[in-house]
């Protein structure tokens, strides 16, 4: 059925003195009917008088005429459309490692172009039909975020596990010669997309540029429940420090050579191998940084700067959660951070028993392991909890567990913080005494 359901409509707006309310459809806007929020937005971009086509609860038909000064928004919002759902059989894919018993969404894969563009989401372009293809280019759909992994046709169906898949290098070659931008990744399997065939991905990428701005390359994940999967290496520590002696090089090549930073390797690397971080100039603006690029030494410099300007907080003991990875750089600014605020606050690095010991980034740590790792352990006054460990909007770890129940099975409060300097920082002033303004 065509048309958008509108969720909900901000008090005072067009829309709301138009008497628009939560439940009515969308139809069409200009005479263009809608297929979801992309059409939406394409279609109410520019236009300063608009036609829209609105259909009550009851059935009854509304043609509503709206003038509006240049960019103001008409006040609705609608649900994300439901993601088209992946057909690829990823030897590396995460979704196929997680255990039984999870919340039934986070057993989805998708595939949509469309959260490419809209949410950042990372795409293999498996499934872009031609006419799907002809409104990205039509509709302008840049930036989009393409899985990559390789380049070379017969290994990238070996990767993705699926035969007669459209050729990435033409699929890209169409997008750049349209001028859309695009982001990449490559997630690494060592002994499969690396050594000649990495070397043959970022050349054929970067021959791309500027349309392709950029490629990430991300160590896999692997879980303790690969039962029935092809076997895969993890990345170690020897494997990491490896890769960045021979990478960050090359990246720093190409950075003078396309005049701006283009290849990137995640944080994992760096962490694994116990190496610096490259100097922060080398992130650009940081296009990678949701891909797990460049979050790290934004956390160190955050962390340099708060520990200038902060206060004392008083005389307390806090507990921090933190996953195995982030440990070394929380803790070193934790323990900055108590001399400057006479506060004991304490790092807590959690073992993560749902996924693996393998499975060390703060965002897959879930409740029941973070009480496990509480047994015997002195919290003091609150704990501290990242929001990226917490479905956001809703409160609930990965494995169920709201922070109601946890904060009623440790006996004190548990205060969400942004995974920031900053949030931290302001977490422990909201619960510290005397407070300061």
């Amino acid at each position: 059925m065509s048309g958008l359901i509108i969720d909900s409509v901000a008090t005072g707006s067009i829309a709301d003195q138009l008497e628009v309310a939560a439940g009515d459809r969308l139809l069409a806007v200009n005479g263009q009917l809608l297929r979801d929020l992309i059409d939406y937005s394409f279609n109410t971009s520019s236009d300063e008088e608009l036609l829209l086509e609105i259909e009550k609860p009851d059935g009854e038909l509304w043609e509503l005429e709206v003038e509006r000064s240049a960019g103001e928004s008409l006040g609705l919002t609608f649900a994300a459309p439901a993601p088209a759902r992946c057909a690829n059989n990823c030897l590396f894919c995460f979704v196929h490692q997680l255990p039984k018993g999870l919340r039934k969404p986070l057993y989805i894969k998708d595939e949509d172009y469309r959260l490419s563009f809209l949410n950042g989401n990372y795409v293999t372009l498996t499934n872009l039909k031609t006419p799907a293809l002809n409104r990205i280019i039509e509709q302008h759909l840049s930036p989009l975020y393409v899985s990559v992994h390789a380049t070379n046709p017969v290994l990238r169906e070996r990767l993705l596990g699926k035969s007669g898949i459209p050729p990435i290098l033409e699929q890209l070659q169409k997008l750049a010669v349209a001028r859309i931008v695009m982001h990449t990744q490559v997630v690494l399997c060592p002994g499969l997309n690396d050594g000649d065939e990495l070397q043959r991905t970022v050349s054929d990428l970067a021959a791309l540029h500027p349309f392709v701005q950029s490629i990430a390359v991300v160590p896999l994940g692997i879980t303790d429940h690969r039962q029935n999967l092809p076997q895969l290496t993890p990345v170690n520590g020897e494997y990491a420090r490896e890769m960045i002696l021979k990478w960050q090089p090359q990246a720093e090549i190409l950075r003078k050579k396309l005049r701006q930073p283009f290849l990137f390797l995640a944080d994992e690397f760096y962490l694994k191998a116990g190496l610096p971080f490259p100097p922060i100039k080398e992130y650009g603006n940081f296009p990678q940084i949701e891909n797990g690029v460049g979050m790290v030494p934004i956390f160190i410099k955050e962390a340099g700067s708060l520990l200038r300007r902060a206060r004392p907080l008083g005389s307390f003991r806090a507990t921090v959660v933190t996953g195995f990875s982030s440990f070394g750089f929380v803790n070193n600014f934790l323990r900055s951070l108590s001399e400057k605020s006479g506060a004991d606050i304490v790092p807590l690095a959690v073992e993560n028993r749902l996924f693996g010991q393998s499975i060390t980034v703060s965002g897959l740590v879930v409740g029941n392991d973070i009480l496990a790792a509480l047994a015997g352990h002195a919290i003091g006054s609150c704990l501290l909890v990242p929001d990226v460990m917490l479905k956001e909007g809703e409160g609930v770890f990965l494995d169920d567990v709201t922070l109601e129940e946890l904060q009623q099975r440790i006996g004190c409060p548990v205060v969400v913080f942004d995974s920031t300097p900053g949030g931290i920082y302001a977490a422990l002033r909201s619960v510290s005494r005397p407070r300061y303004s």
